[in-house]
């Protein structure tokens, strides 16, 4: 599938977009959701948008274990259902919790599914293809890095739902109104689903020991932290002293 020098190579390149994303996000607003803008293409309903934009890594990941000689092995497979735990709730249980009938500019799908279709080739093909190659995974569980990061992808990820159950019950029918998320770790930043998000991916980042799995956690930084900093002046203009008494961090609690 990869040489290890071809796949060195595409990591150099994925960490680098990351770094132009970082950068150019916080000139240009990744316009969805609050921050919905229509210059970046058609609007489509946010159903259909996390769907279109979060099943083909999914389903890339399910086909590069399948046709792979690691399908069986355990460390492998460890790894697969901590990764696509998030996938199957993000690509099938989440749009259907959406309230209201918002939408998405079909742009920012486009970049999500070419994105989520590379991070497959990434992280897929290092835990199916490269490290099973190496013997790289074997006797894992006796080892301690898969065991501190899934408890952290863990927590990760019940902050995650934890913060998506407070932002979807914001709302009661028929409101259009905004309002500030309260509870859960909006205490300490205004998006903690963000934050639940990143812990995740750090969380399996450490799981895989893995270049792959640190290059992701930093595409997550670098998408998610600009765009927590956006939404950090979206609440400062709308709801002035309201919000800034708070005295919330943006992403991660105490530091940023």
């Amino acid at each position: 599938m990869f040489t290890p020098e071809a796949f060195n190579i595409f990591l150099i390149v994925m960490s680098v977009l990351a770094l132009a994303v970082f950068i150019a996000l916080y000139f240009f607003e990744a316009g969805y959701g609050y921050l919905f803008n229509p210059k970046y293409g058609f609007p489509i309903p946010n159903r259909i948008g996390w769907v279109l934009m979060e099943f083909p890594v999914f389903i890339a990941m399910m086909l590069l274990w399948w046709f792979s000689d690691a399908r069986f092995d355990a460390a492998s497979v460890a790894l697969l259902v901590l990764f696509q735990t998030h996938y199957l709730q993000r690509s099938f249980i989440f749009p259907m919790l959406i309230r209201g009938n918002s939408k998405m500019p079909f742009g920012i799908v486009a970049l999500g599914m070419l994105f989520n279709t590379l991070n497959a080739l990434m992280q897929g093909g290092w835990i199916f293809y490269l490290a099973p190659e190496r013997n790289y995974y074997a006797d894992w569980f006796s080892k301690p890095y898969f065991y501190i990061g899934a408890a952290i992808f863990i927590a990760g990820f019940v902050i995650n739902l934890q913060s998506d159950y407070i932002i979807r019950h914001l709302r009661k029918p028929g409101d259009t109104k905004h309002y500030i998320p309260r509870g859960g770790m909006f205490r300490y930043v205004s998006s903690a689903n963000y934050f639940g998000e990143f812990t995740e991916w750090v969380g399996f980042a450490i799981a895989s020991w893995s270049w792959s799995g640190l290059v992701f956690a930093w595409w997550t930084f670098a998408n998610l932290a600009p765009r927590a900093n956006s939404l950090y002046k979206r609440y400062e203009k709308e709801f002035g002293e309201e919000f800034t008494s708070l005295k919330r961090k943006r992403m991660i609690p105490f530091i940023y």
